[in-house]
């Protein structure tokens, strides 16, 4: 969702498919930007991300992946310049097929399934409107993390954007 703000804000289409992936390139600040949406299961992201990264010979600190996390509250968006996978099968999958954890990510918060519901089924799960309102403006927080990403650096775009959503 955040790669389509983007391409939108920048004015990109994917009309690529390339590494099992859909691929929009394009110019951000005067730094050339490809924003890719891997067309495989979540957790065999890493083939389509270590492929396109390898192949357009990005630096792992110029790579920032986006995904969504269970353990940050629903609209809170986190963004670091290392970690670990927090039992994300997608992260996992990237780090094994680029061989290193070494690269920004952003995760945005969904929050905790209810009761005792299967996290699998709850990340599947449309959200209620009130949900989707919160989840919004996070997306839209996100995309201009990322903007700020592209253009500042990692320490710039963690210092304004990260947390909960401003009241």
């Amino acid at each position: 969702m955040v790669v389509e703000l983007l391409a939108k804000e920048l004015g990109l289409q994917f009309t690529r498919r390339q590494s099992k992936a859909q691929v929009a390139s394009g110019r951000l600040g005067g730094r050339k930007v490809i924003l890719v949406k891997p067309q495989t299961f979540m957790n065999l992201a890493g083939e389509s991300v270590a492929s396109l990264a390898r192949f357009h010979r990005v630096a792992l600190t110029d790579l920032i992946v986006v995904c969504d996390e269970l353990d940050l509250p629903l609209g809170t968006i986190r963004l670091r310049p290392v970690g670990g996978s927090a039992g994300h099968n997608g992260l996992r999958s990237i780090f094994e097929h680029l061989g290193s954890q070494d690269f920004p990510r952003l995760r945005i918060g969904i929050g905790r399934p209810p009761g005792r519901m299967d996290p699998a089924d709850y990340v599947l799960q449309d959200f209620g409107d009130a949900e989707r309102e919160i989840l919004s403006e996070a997306l839209d927080r996100a995309a201009h993390s990322v903007r700020a990403f592209a253009v500042e650096g990692i320490e710039a775009a963690m210092t304004r954007y990260n947390g909960a959503p401003p009241e």
